[in-house]
């Protein structure tokens, strides 16, 4: 983080929920915003990626790294990609944590692994690092309906200081396209960020 306060190293998680279109343009922005992203995903967000949208997430963290690069040109030193059990990664310490961390989508497993501070993997310990070191984290969970159990578990996790930000569309800047809407909810998580776009008007302009 910079000594005005702004966003610059971002972890960013794919799991294994549906949403993975919200993830990738979540990604490529980012990275158009020119922050440095550390991105990590599960098996479970690879099959969702091929699923969704024929997407390759090569489980080589390398491999993924350098096509994900040449997808968005961007320089690697822009964006590292770090496997589940990567235990030396930055994100994994809190000595070295990114300015904020987002997982998107967010399936309910990861939320409830998240909430009760598991850290079986990266993603688990990197999101424990972001609460204990009061750093932000964002939720994006894709589900319904919601059990009591999942809300008890996302209630838990914004009690902590987790933002909990649903994919939720709105229909007040009359999408015309699919990408319309995804562009809706990835506007609303980098305006938590205060991260700056071009994805939408913001309202009243």
């Amino acid at each position: 983080m910079t000594a005005n306060g702004s966003i610059q190293t971002v972890t960013l998680a794919f799991t294994g929920a549906s949403g993975m279109p919200y993830g990738i343009r979540l990604l490529e922005c980012l990275l158009k915003a020119d922050k440095t992203v550390w991105l990590l995903y599960s098996q479970a967000a690879q099959v969702v990626a091929q699923q969704e949208m024929g997407l390759s997430l090569p489980a080589n963290t390398a491999v993924c790294r350098e096509m994900l690069c040449e997808k968005f040109q961007v320089s690697p030193e822009k964006l590292r990609v770090f496997g589940k059990d990567e235990w030396f990664a930055p994100p994994a310490s809190g000595t070295n944590p990114a300015d904020a961390m987002i997982v998107c989508p967010a399936s309910m497993g990861v939320v409830a692994a998240i909430a009760h501070g598991t850290s079986d993997h990266l993603i688990e310990r990197a999101a424990d690092v972001a609460i204990k070191e009061r750093r932000p984290l964002i939720l994006v969970p894709r589900e319904t309906p919601l059990s009591s159990l999942h809300l008890e578990n996302l209630l838990k996790l914004s009690q902590l200081g987790a933002v909990i930000l649903p994919p939720s569309p709105g229909f007040y800047h009359h999408p015309k396209t699919l990408n319309d809407s995804i562009d809706f909810v990835v506007a609303r998580i980098l305006d938590q960020l205060r991260i700056e776009h071009t994805l939408m008007p913001k309202w009243g302009e």
